[in-house]
């Protein structure tokens, strides 16, 4: 009998997600369905970007719309999660532990990498969540190691998120767009190559993948968007076997895979 990790990778996708879940939405409610309630969710999202690991610990979490000019109806969206700062200090402490500089912030809300699927998952906001920043700039292992550290606290009633997208170039959503709607070949190739060396457990090629990958640099001209899902692998530990949710492609180029680790 496989546990639960209580480790998912979630897919946020475009904003517009919100309005229009569809099948990846509808996989995300059922993963949730499945799942024991949890005493609190530590999130990390691309579009919280720090120079160090940084811990919210605002007690109430604002809805924050760090996007423009989309569909009016997403700025009338609420999510009134509260915080949890005693999982927060469990955060900052698991983190300290493994050596890694930490800060506090007890202002910042749930940008919408956050917000997004927790009102997919938990639509009722009655989960105390802990939101997690990540670094661009020190890469993959970091996001990894910042996982790693995570890896605990999954085991004491802590669910830990990674929300990301396994593919993210806006660029290519652009000229996508312009050239009638065509997904470029690479989008699920690399999804599937992601998959596989998830599923073989090639931690080392994961990290690397912009050098081991074919078309891992295209995918995400920026790595925020991939480096959740390392922060997933960290806090899920090494013998642990990820389960696709859900695999599809939204928007012509994001791929939407989502994963929960056994």
């Amino acid at each position: 009998m496989h546990t639960a990790r209580n480790v998912l990778f979630v897919p946020h996708g475009a904003p517009t997600f919100a309005l229009h879940p569809g099948a990846a939405g509808a996989a995300m409610e059922q993963l949730a369905r499945t799942m024991p309630t949890p005493r609190a969710i530590v999130i990390v999202s691309p579009h919280w970007e720090t120079a160090v690991p940084t811990v919210g610990f605002a007690t109430q979490l604002e809805t924050l719309y760090d996007f423009g000019g989309f569909d009016p109806r997403l700025y009338d969206i609420r999510y009134p999660a509260t915080g949890c700062p005693e999982a927060a200090q469990q955060v900052v402490h698991a983190l300290q532990d493994q050596g890694l500089a930490v800060q506090q912030d007890a202002q910042r809300g749930l940008d919408h990498g956050a917000w997004i699927p927790l009102r997919q998952m938990f639509p009722h906001a009655d989960v105390p969540v802990v939101p997690l920043s990540v670094q661009t700039h020190l890469g993959p292992a970091h996001a990894y190691r910042v996982g790693q550290a995570l890896a605990a606290l999954a085991q004491q009633g802590l669910v830990v998120i990674g929300s990301g997208n396994v593919t993210h170039n806006l660029r290519d959503y652009q000229m996508a767009r312009m050239a009638g709607g065509q997904t470029p070949g690479y989008v699920q190739g690399f999804a599937d190559w992601v998959e596989q060396n998830m599923v073989e457990k090639n931690i080392a090629a994961l990290l690397s993948y912009r050098e081991t990958s074919p078309s891992g640099a295209r995918a995400h001209p920026s790595e925020d968007h991939l480096l959740p899902l390392f922060t997933a692998l960290g806090a899920a530990g090494a013998d642990a076997q990820p389960q696709a949710f859900y695999r599809g492609i939204s928007d012509y180029v994001i791929a939407m895979d989502g994963y929960s680790f056994h």
